[in-house]
């Protein structure tokens, strides 16, 4: 059970850590032969990734208006020279501070620079306010890190244009907390992380869609260190073999890219193509405020009236642990995983409750609506309830 308002739940927090996205095995492609495969996208899928700038150090700023034109950055220890800027805000970047360089050389750079001390709960809290505005414009919000949080937007559009909604949680963003986010949107999650990384920050309004279309024009040029997934040791690999471009990298036989790094090799082309079939799950995060029980079954099944013995122990679990805490929550949440031989059928979507509830059944009616509304009648092979 989750929700806004858990009783007593106030204290709660998201445990937030950093996270990678998940593996691209889902998506990778099969080949037969020599042939070079043609890449391929999902249609009309639109995900956003919002990445809140300078997220530590304009929060202080927000918090105290005397900062508002002035050069801050948060490290660990004012006191200590040899401490680490942890993070900058816009105008002490201007000034040459950088994020992960000592605090010493910063104030070389930027003598009147305020620093202060990092409140590490504040911003996990802000953090969690942000995810529950995000989720008014949709169920399926992921955090990535502190600071940024995909967004699966696929169906959730209601006549808009993606830019049109990202505009409208930039601007939600700002008039809650005077906090400033860039959205990166793609069809998909590595298509908007780069987006957001490499263009995003760089317009006006920060949004930026990048698509299939407009990629050779765009990701294509830059140069192969700019890429999700390739790290320096990695850069030095694919510059060695002739690759400085991701248009490069994305024109070369796949067959020499994975003779040399395998399924690695394999999943830095897909990227490159923009290719990245992983999911947007609200499963990728743990929340305190949240009590689940999830079970992976010994066999597939198929059958509602297989299924519907588990959905309801697992329910009545929920609400005996709900209890058993003293919690009373307002949000159901029923994740699906499909068949190992059919992933494509995982889902996992929520339901608000009108009124709190620790009821087993109550939360078992929920979560079967949930079940039958969003299940293509495929085999099943695991089934949680939150």
């Amino acid at each position: 059970m989750t929700g806004n308002k858990l009783t007593p739940g106030s204290n709660m927090r998201w445990e937030s850590s950093r996270m990678v996205l998940p593996e691209h095995r889902e998506a990778l492609l099969q080949h037969k032969g020599d042939q070079q495969p043609m890449p391929t996208n999902k249609k009309n899928r639109v995900v956003m990734l919002v990445d809140m700038q300078s997220f530590y150090a304009n929060i202080e700023k927000s918090y105290d208006p005397t900062l508002k034109d002035k050069p801050v950055a948060v490290a660990g220890d004012p006191k200590i020279r040899s401490g680490v800027i942890l993070a900058a805000c816009p105008i002490a970047k201007k000034r040459g501070v950088k994020t992960a360089e000592a605090l010493w050389e910063a104030q070389m750079k930027c003598p009147d620079l305020v620093v202060v001390r990092p409140r590490m709960q504040l911003y996990l809290d802000i953090s969690i306010e942000i995810a529950i505005i995000l989720e008014t414009f949709t169920d399926l919000v992921e955090p990535y890190s502190i600071d940024e949080i995909f967004v699966e937007m696929t169906g959730a559009l209601h006549g808009r244009t993606p830019h049109e909604v990202g505009q409208l949680m930039v601007n939600k963003i700002y008039q809650n907390h005077g906090l400033i986010a860039r959205v990166g949107i793609g069809p998909n999650k590595v298509m908007a992380k780069m987006a957001c990384d490499h263009f995003a920050k760089k317009q006006p309004e920060g949004i930026f869609c990048l698509t299939n279309d407009n990629m050779p024009d765009k990701l294509w040029p830059l140069p192969i260190g700019k890429m999700f997934g390739v790290g320096n040791r990695m850069e030095h690999h694919l510059r060695d073999m002739g690759i400085r471009t991701i248009g490069q990298l994305a024109n070369a036989e796949l067959k020499d890219i994975t003779k040399r790094w395998g399924i690695n090799g394999e999943v830095l082309w897909q990227t490159a193509h923009g290719i990245d079939e992983a999911p947007v799950t609200i499963d990728t995060h743990i929340r305190r405020k949240a009590i689940g029980h999830s079970m992976t079954l010994p066999r597939d099944y198929k059958t509602w009236d297989e299924i519907k013995i588990v959905l309801r122990e697992l329910c009545e679990e929920v609400a005996r642990r709900t209890r058993a805490n003293g919690y009373a929550g307002t949000v159901v949440t029923v994740g699906v995983g499909g068949s190992y031989n059919n992933r494509g059928s995982s889902f996992s979507r929520q339901k608000k409750l009108l009124t709190e509830t620790d009821d087993g059944k109550t939360i078992y009616d929920a979560a079967e609506k949930l079940f039958k509304y969003h299940w293509d009648r495929q085999a099943v092979r695991s089934v949680g309830v939150t």
